[in-house]
């Protein structure tokens, strides 16, 4: 879950970080919703985990092109289509039932959270923010 103010400044980012209730289990070709400050990114799972009773998911950053012609608009639509080079985000389910972004340590062989970042699945969603 993402903290309004801290880790993200977009009220649709922080509900959506916080929509996990009854959520299916993710799985590899399932749409996701990369999460920031304000923009949203269409991402594509491509690895599940489970370790140690633990969730894992890392996920594929998609191709956008804009479709629309409404220029800086918050009416904003797209396509998608699946990136196979686009850069990877890891993912991990936190006692809570919430996703927090995490990286692997090579060095300690282990997962840290990192602090920023969400993550929206069964969907995929571009959204430029213009008024930054």
């Amino acid at each position: 879950m993402m903290k309004l103010g801290t880790n993200t400044g977009s009220l649709v980012n922080h509900m959506y970080s916080r929509m996990v209730l009854n959520e299916p289990m993710p799985e590899i070709g399932d749409a996701a919703t990369l999460l920031s400050w304000s923009d949203r990114h269409p991402a594509t799972v491509v690895e599940v985990q489970n370790i140690r009773g633990t969730v894992y998911i890392t996920v594929q950053e998609d191709d956008h092109t804009r479709i629309d012609n409404n220029g800086m608009s918050e009416s904003q639509e797209y396509t998608y289509s699946p990136n196979p080079n686009g850069p990877l985000s890891s993912f991990r389910k936190n006692k809570k039932g919430f996703w927090e972004s995490v990286v692997f340590n090579l060095e300690t062989n282990r997962w840290n959270k990192r602090g920023c970042g969400g993550i929206k699945l069964g969907s995929r969603e571009y959204y430029y923010d213009y008024s930054f």
